[in-house]
């Protein structure tokens, strides 16, 4: 189990397997690339960390060999179900890219001939840096809406694969929206089995990160899954199955997004109170604005670090929107909350698993400056 002294090198350790370097207190992110191919300058100097390694199989990672506390009796494991069913994952269509060819071939064009390149690769450069900055204890950034189809479930995967790629230290997704919840299918998961409620009674103080890593979901690039259900109507979480689960996983993981449901649920409202960072999802529409506009109205009446830590996502779900997006963002903006805007893509709209090499260029680089703002966020609040 990592101890206090020394938590992200215990990691580190449970992860490749090793000892950790004696005097290493802390991790960075992958150095030398971004998600869009430009070198980075390297990060502020720190102790050398070990790279992660693949998790090997032990017998916490077999389906037939559940962990057990000393003394308790045999766990019952559930079983393995498909995230997609087979005839419908069929139905599929191939994914596409998130801007078609002329758009892209135009904007290689105009990066070529104009002096912005070396401006945006400095500000990728910038943003990766506090990306991979370390952390001493576990950051839990929830992401939520006030009504389905707002793009909750895509900012939190955007934001869970943007931390998985820039950080070196082990980062977790949890789903806490358990009646019909799509993150796994948008992460890429083929089968489910333990979720959430499960792991409330199953996670013991003596387990290691490689214990605990063998009921969740791997992930590429370090990160891991923890689903809310299976797909089955009628899943139930309550607040305390919740505190449980996410009190005990997170000495494990330096990052945590958690995809919580839509308010007023009350697993949402502890969510978004146990964070250290929130982030609220809304579609670029006139009643998404208008409804997104009223609940930061209702958080300015709350103490003040509540509004200062609220990022606002503004998707767009269709080409031409029906509002200034900017503007609208101007607005919101006016409540003392951060806003992002989401481009319209075409291979988000889609629904399907994210594959972050077929986003388009300016989704890439607007998640990747969310996820830098609310990673900041995060770390001002203990």
């Amino acid at each position: 189990m990592p101890n206090a002294d020394n938590w992200q090198s215990d990691v580190l350790r449970d992860l490749s397997g090793t000892a950790a370097p004696q005097g290493t207190t802390g991790t960075t992110g992958r150095p030398g690339t971004t998600d869009t191919g430009e070198r980075t300058a390297p990060a502020p100097a720190q102790a050398p960390a070990p790279a992660p390694a693949q998790v090997p199989r032990t017998p916490a990672h077999t389906e037939s060999a559940p962990y057990t506390a000393r003394g308790a009796r045999p766990l019952g494991a559930p079983d393995s179900r498909a995230v997609v069913d087979r005839e419908l994952a069929g139905t599929a269509r191939r994914p596409r890219q998130g801007e078609s060819l002329a758009v892209r071939a135009s904007r290689a064009l105009r990066r070529i001939v104009s002096s912005s390149a070396a401006r945006e690769v400095a500000e990728i450069t910038r943003t990766a840096e506090v990306l991979q900055r370390p952390v001493t204890t576990g950051r839990q950034i929830a992401v939520t809406s006030i009504r389905g189809g707002a793009g909750k479930t895509t900012v939190a995967a955007l934001l869970g694969t943007a931390y998985a790629h820039y950080r070196q230290d082990p980062v977790l997704l949890v789903e806490a929206d358990p009646a019909l919840g799509s993150l796994p299918l948008r992460l890429g998961a083929e089968t489910l089995r333990w979720t959430t409620a499960d792991l409330a009674d199953i996670v013991e103080p003596q387990m290691s990160l490689l214990d605990v890593t063998g009921y969740l979901v791997q992930l590429p690039e370090n990160a891991w899954l923890l689903p809310g259900s299976q797909g089955r109507i009628g899943a139930m979480l309550d607040t305390a199955t919740y505190e449980r689960v996410m009190v005990a996983l997170r000495r494990y993981f330096s990052v945590t997004v958690v995809d919580c449901e839509t308010l007023p649920a009350e697993v949402a409202r502890v969510a978004l109170t146990a964070s250290q960072a929130r982030v609220l999802a809304a579609p670029a529409t006139l009643d998404g604005v208008t409804s997104t506009y009223a609940v930061l109205q209702w958080l300015q009446g709350l103490p003040r670090h509540v509004i200062a830590g609220t990022v606002v996502v503004l998707s767009s779900t269709v080409a031409r929107p029906g509002i200034d997006v900017e503007a609208a963002a101007d607005r919101l903006r006016s409540t003392g909350a951060s806003v992002h805007v989401l481009p319209y893509d075409r291979h988000l709209a889609a629904g399907g698993a994210l594959r972050t090499e077929l986003l388009a260029r300016p989704t890439r680089l607007a998640a990747t400056r969310l996820a830098a703002e609310v990673f900041e966020l995060s770390q001002k609040r203990r």
